[in-house]
């Protein structure tokens, strides 16, 4: 419907004033016409360049989404033209003279896209589909606190972009935000472990069974004393402002709050490594101050001998508090230790001695979204994405105990329906992050890290038997089970299994949802539902029919809540971005 009201309004007769832009547009001189002709060359090269035998599939299939929105996006005039002061920046469309007006509106150009095609790599994401419990009753995950996609998402809404599909990890963007969720006991018992369930709001007849879990607040004061180094790529690549300028004022506003008991050592690593600050506690903030003012971008990447030196580093000065690794990039290793494999077993090794690694990613048009959220992974850290300086501060100030001191480690969630109750379900999210079922008892798999305050959210869309609200087609000769007196109130068993820090055995903790459970949905609920919604909407529009844009807008403003830092309100305004870029 958007589209056809947009298409109504090119037709329909201009105004004067309209016109009058039209014909000005037309008259532009000759210089004016070889720049743009100069921009449009320069716009095509950089297409051939994405769509290059050596760019990722990704990529070249973004690259036809880009196409696509040439179609969609109005493009104004970038003529110096001022409108009550203000300046304006859009693309200037070629126009022929027109002998009328009704000749204008004919030779109307088509809108071209307000930014270039990029050159991100993601890794590919096949969503989760409905699963019938009487086949595969059993949905087992790692737990994930990560949140760069969030703030992909973000830097490419307000850079004028729908973002890749595959920038788009569902359950990232509902873990950006806090929720208000039940306190844990202490460090000894490091989770709060509760779920929720409640009609879906896109559809009445099927339910979200919301899991959730929030772990141990540590206080910063009460941290152990951290063993921190900063790995800085300060290759070539890093120059834009964007990237190390960035990157250099996200590292002041970690400085400043240290404490004397806690070190930092600086490495760098370009066409080589260097160290530029050995381990330095935190009563020398001048000199840390000096040591990352000296920092400048160029040369190549060799990013393997930084890792080598950082780790050194790390295991040199290694204690008993928090001892990690920051690598902080645009994710560009191509040089020495550089495939994939390779890097990941170096970290696993590292991490197996007690150093961790944080991953902290800066920059686009080449950004490695999908290596750095695999460094993490392998590191027992988590991965963020700086856009800008306030996530920045979000990242290394506001959660500094979430994104430095682990309380535990290879949490998983297992989730058990009855099939007697529950005819089918759906895990909204976490695509790259499901396990086997065996998988889920086994204490030698990795899984994932939970850092002291975090709280994470997953999600299951359900249908019961019998509610009229499921999509999969009955089967002919389906094997029914008789209820069991023993569970016959019993919709679906909740485990969770984690080490506690510092041990290599698991603990388990257990839940049982009854249909008795079900209730009117929290705040909480319906804000995180309302995220998980637009995600799937982003990321495939045909995926929401019948809950469109407006309700889902609707939902996260009646959720939006007290919200302290404003962090719901800039989702709201990246809906209404995402709605005018569709």
């Amino acid at each position: 419907m958007k589209s056809q009201t947009k298409t109504a309004a090119i037709r329909s007769p201009l105004t004067l004033g309209a016109v009058l832009c039209l014909v000005l547009l037309s008259g532009c001189s000759h210089n004016d016409r070889a720049e743009l002709d100069h921009k449009k060359t320069q716009s095509l090269s950089e297409d051939k360049i994405s769509n290059s035998p050596n760019a990722s599939q990704n990529t070249r299939q973004y690259a036809g989404q880009n196409a696509d929105q040439n179609t969609r996006i109005t493009a104004h005039s970038e003529a110096n033209m001022t409108v009550q002061g203000q300046q304006r920046h859009s693309p200037a469309p070629m126009l022929e003279m027109a002998e009328s007006a009704s000749m204008l509106v004919k030779t109307f150009p088509q809108p071209t896209m307000l930014q270039p095609t990029s050159a991100d790599r993601f890794a590919s994401i096949s969503r989760n589909g409905l699963k019938r419990v009487s086949d595969d009753p059993v949905s087992t995950f790692s737990l994930d606190v990560d949140t760069g996609s969030y703030a992909l998402v973000r830097r490419y809404l307000q850079h004028g972009q729908l973002p890749p599909p595959d920038a788009i990890r569902t359950e990232e963007l509902i873990n950006y935000f806090n929720y208000s969720y039940p306190k844990a006991r202490d460090a000894a018992h490091p989770f709060a472990f509760d779920t929720e369930l409640a009609a879906a709001p896109w559809n009445a007849k099927r339910q979200l069974l919301k899991v959730s879990l929030a772990a141990w607040q540590q206080p910063l004061e009460q941290l152990p004393a951290s063993n921190l180094v900063f790995l800085v790529d300060v290759s070539g690549s890093m120059q834009a402002a964007d990237k190390l300028p960035l990157l250099k004022s996200s590292l002041k506003l970690w400085v400043k709050q240290m404490r004397p008991q806690d070190t930092v050592a600086l490495v760098t690593y370009a066409g080589q490594s260097a160290v530029v600050l050995e381990p330095t506690a935190g009563n020398h903030k001048a000199k840390i101050m000096h040591a990352i003012d000296s920092l400048g971008a160029g040369g190549g990447t060799h990013g393997a001998a930084g890792l080598k030196d950082a780790y050194r580093l790390a295991r040199e000065h290694q204690g008993d508090g928090i001892n990690r690794v920051l690598l902080a990039t645009d994710g560009d290793f191509n040089v020495g230790l550089s495939d994939t494999p390779s890097l990941l077993r170096y970290i696993a090794a590292q991490r197996s001695a007690g150093i961790s690694l944080t991953t902290l990613g800066f920059g686009q048009g080449n950004y490695n979204d999908e290596l750095m959220e695999q460094l993490a992974d392998k590191g027992d850290g988590n991965y963020a994405y700086i856009d800008t300086l306030s996530e920045a501060r979000k990242v290394l100030m506001e959660q500094i105990g979430a994104t430095l001191y682990t309380v535990a480690k290879d949490a998983k969630i297992q989730v058990e329906f009855n099939p007697a109750r529950v005819s089918e379900y759906r895990l909204i999210g976490y695509e790259n992050r499901l396990l086997q079922e065996q998988d889920f008892d086994n204490d030698h798999v990795d899984a994932g890290d939970i850092g002291a305050g975090h709280t994470v959210t997953a999600l299951y869309e359900i249908a019961l038997v019998d509610s009229g609200g499921a999509q999969l087609s009955p089967r002919r000769y389906s094997d029914e089970k008789p209820l069991s007196a023993q569970h016959s109130d019993e919709l679906a068993w909740v485990k969770l299994r984690y080490k506690a820090r510092g041990s290599s055995s698991s603990k388990l903790l257990q839940l049982k949802i009854r249909e008795a459970d079900l209730q009117a949905p929290s705040a909480d609920l319906n804000f995180a539902s309302a995220v998980a919604r637009w995600s799937e909407w982003l990321a495939q529009p045909e995926s929401t029919a019948g809950f469109h844009f407006n309700d889902i807008y609707q939902l996260a403003l009646a959720a939006k809540g007290l919200d302290e830092h404003g962090y719901r309100s800039e989702f709201l305004q990246l809906m209404k971005l995402s709605e005018a870029l569709r």
